[in-house]
């Protein structure tokens, strides 16, 4: 088991300093101004967005795409995905994104709505149809990894 010090460490290194009181209160801000569901939709509308301004490169393989996602995190300092096939979905496991450090604790119930925005306009562009969805499989933990899944 890792030191409860030093994920807070590591946590904190997690998001800039500059944006992170002001992230902080703005997740403060949206918490108790919007229920969670529209929170929820707003972060995945961001996400959206996001992956539209970053477009992934031609892929061929699941392995293609796996890569060309971890170009676009990786160019960000946003960590890094694995994708896995599993019996009826692909399992998205999104490792040490900065959105719970920057947001804070108050941001758990929505922020991942973000990444399931993300994961859903790269698969959609990718040729996944609109009856598959991204949906959120796990909770954020400590150190920002998060699972999610495409299927119906």
């Amino acid at each position: 088991m890792v030191n409860p010090t030093v994920l807070d460490y590591l946590g904190g290194r997690q998001a800039s300093r500059q944006w992170k009181k002001f992230l902080a209160a703005l997740a403060l801000e949206f918490s108790g101004a919007l229920p969670e569901a529209d929170l929820r939709a707003l972060m995945r509308r961001v996400g959206i967005r996001f992956a539209e301004q970053s477009a992934l490169s031609r892929c061929e393989t699941l392995d293609d795409a796996q890569r060309s996602m971890n170009l676009v995190w990786m160019d960000q300092d946003w960590g890094w995905a694995t994708v896995d096939e599993q019996h009826d979905a692909l399992r998205i496991t999104h490792n040490c994104s900065p959105l719970h450090a920057a947001f804070g604790p108050h941001s758990s119930a929505w922020i991942a709505a973000f990444l399931e925005g993300v994961y859903q306009k790269w698969f959609e562009q990718l040729g996944a149809g609109s009856h598959l969805m991204v949906t959120q499989a796990s909770e954020v933990d400590a150190m920002g990894c998060v699972e999610l899944r495409l299927g119906r």
